[in-house]
């Protein structure tokens, strides 16, 4: 292995579901985007692979880091594997394993009434689109391009 292609890699696995899930929440929180349940299913191996970079680098041998590494990798692309079953939900390629979502986080006071109020988050229909691609398919696009980038330069070989 080269001697700069950990740090980079570890770099890559550290700050890629970083931006995804600082994108992603901001989409939520500032953009009015409601998540539906497959979306939060992409941010979970986000969330993992973001512990796994940030241990990587306080871990003190190599092939710690490197293993670290590699595991964040292989979390990147778990998440971009659902973008890309999420995605062939929203374009009707296949049908979704799961029912419409709602927002609702509170079971108690009047149910009726908290349910009334939350918005019904469908799987099946993007919320937003670029260019014809929604965000689970912008997700399955980066995370499985950065997933691959982070296992090649994790697991090269010296030349």
């Amino acid at each position: 292995m080269r001697a700069n292609d950990l740090p980079l890699a570890r770099w890559i696995a550290l700050l890629l579901p970083l931006t995804l899930i600082a994108g992603a929440l901001a989409s939520q929180y500032l953009g009015g985007l409601y998540p539906c349940e497959m979306c939060h299913w992409q941010r979970w191996p986000h969330y993992a692979a973001i512990g796994l970079a940030a241990l990587s680098f306080v871990v003190p041998r190599t092939s710690g880091k490197r293993a670290l590494v590699i595991l964040a990798g292989i979390a990147i692309l778990v998440s971009g594997a659902i973008g890309v079953f999420h995605a062939g939900v929203e374009y009707h390629w296949w049908q979704g394993i799961t029912a419409c979502a709602n927002t609702l986080g509170a079971t108690g006071g009047d149910l009726l009434a908290a349910i009334v109020r939350q918005p019904v988050v469908r799987c099946d229909v993007p919320q937003w689109t670029l260019f014809g691609i929604s965000l689970a398919g912008f997700n399955a696009i980066l995370s499985i391009t950065g997933a691959l980038a982070v296992l090649i330069l994790a697991t090269r070989r010296r030349t």
